[in-house]
């Protein structure tokens, strides 16, 4: 008895992944995932364990593996380092050396299929996978000769595939006073929303289509709606740091409440930045200017920036800036209008 216990420890042992580092230990375990900084194995004892990639001198796992290298070979087999360098043996192609400096990534089967799975879904998604988004709240409130309410609302929400990029969005302020006369008054009313598509041509061409519509009743301005469109660059594609270029064309259509309709045709150039400066915490902003071809010397300009910190995954602290600028408002009104709130940002992912 005692030897055919001895026998199955044996095997189990000889069936483990096994780990050596530079400093001789050895981990013993199962190996579920790497990349080019981390190795995380699955252990009896401790569970899992992660292990610095550079800190590993060899590897012996029957597998399978799914080995990727830097060319974008992904070699299935088991894994064996001999003098130095990693050799994988697979069922059909016998076996392929390669440098530890070389392996991109190791992955177990489930992790594998799991992988496979998302890149699957990236590639095919249904319209109602991948969106991601957030809804910005604030309020601020004083009571005393005069009671005053402001809030502010945000939303936003983005489906990005490789392919392409949806975009909606949605910010507005309203604030009112009451006076110890009895008298209330609204201080500012403004909304602002708006949805874009972007397809890429390739890895840094993109066109894109997009429609905004605003209303502000401070500016007189009962309703503008613009519907553009253009061509784009991904002058930086990756993080932490995304810049997107734009040039196109849109219509603008503006109502007012004093009787005033305009519409004209305008050259869009715009911008839109990203960067993360930690993994809390990464600013955004977009820049919109619009040159009126209809009336000469015209023009408009929008301009939103917000920094947000991580408290939770789910939850922020942001600050916003929404900024609208327009060179000849009806008589009477200024040229510019400002929104700027801070307070929670709750995200959501599908």
């Amino acid at each position: 008895m005692r030897i055919l216990l001895f026998v199955i420890f044996s095997m189990c042992v000889a069936w483990a992944d096994q780990i050596t580092l530079t400093n001789g230990d050895r981990i013993t375990g199962s190996i579920v995932h790497s990349d080019s900084k981390i190795l995380v194995v699955k252990t009896e004892n401790a569970g899992e364990v992660s292990l610095k990639w550079q800190s590993i001198t060899s590897i012996s796992a029957p597998g399978p593996l799914y080995v990727g290298l830097s060319d974008g070979q992904t070699i299935v087999g088991s894994v064996e380092t001999v003098n130095g360098r990693f050799s994988i043996t697979t069922q059909t192609a016998g076996s392929v050396a390669a440098g530890k400096e070389s392996i991109q990534f190791i992955r177990n089967s489930e992790e594998q299929t799991r992988i496979q799975a998302e890149i699957d879904r990236y590639r095919n998604p249904r319209l109602v996978d991948l969106w991601t988004g957030f809804f910005d709240l604030g309020f601020a409130a004083s009571r005393g000769n005069a009671n005053t309410a402001t809030l502010t609302m945000s939303a936003n929400a983005v489906r990005a595939t490789t392919r392409d990029k949806i975009a909606v969005y949605y910010t507005s302020i309203f604030s009112s006073s009451d006076f110890s006369s009895g008298t209330t008054r609204t201080t500012a009313n403004s909304k602002r929303g708006g949805v874009s598509y972007n397809l890429n041509l390739n890895k840094r061409a993109f066109v894109f289509g997009a429609v905004d519509l605003e209303s502000d009743q401070f500016q007189s301005l009962d309703l503008r709606f613009t519907p553009s469109g253009g061509a784009g660059y991904h002058a930086i594609p990756t993080m932490p740091t995304q810049l997107d270029l734009r040039l196109g064309a849109a219509a603008n259509r503006e109502f007012f409440s004093t009787g005033l309709n305009r519409t004209s045709a305008e050259l869009l150039l715009g911008d839109n930045f990203v960067h993360k400066f930690t993994e809390t915490t990464r600013v955004e902003q977009k820049l919109d200017f619009f040159t009126n071809l209809s009336d000469t010397g015209a023009y408009r300009v929008n301009f939103d920036i917000s920094g947000v910190t991580a408290i939770r995954k789910w939850l922020s602290w942001q600050l916003t800036i929404s900024d609208r600028f327009l060179s000849n408002p009806v008589p009477g009104r200024k040229k510019n209008d400002a929104i700027f709130s801070t307070g929670v940002r709750v995200s959501f992912a599908k």
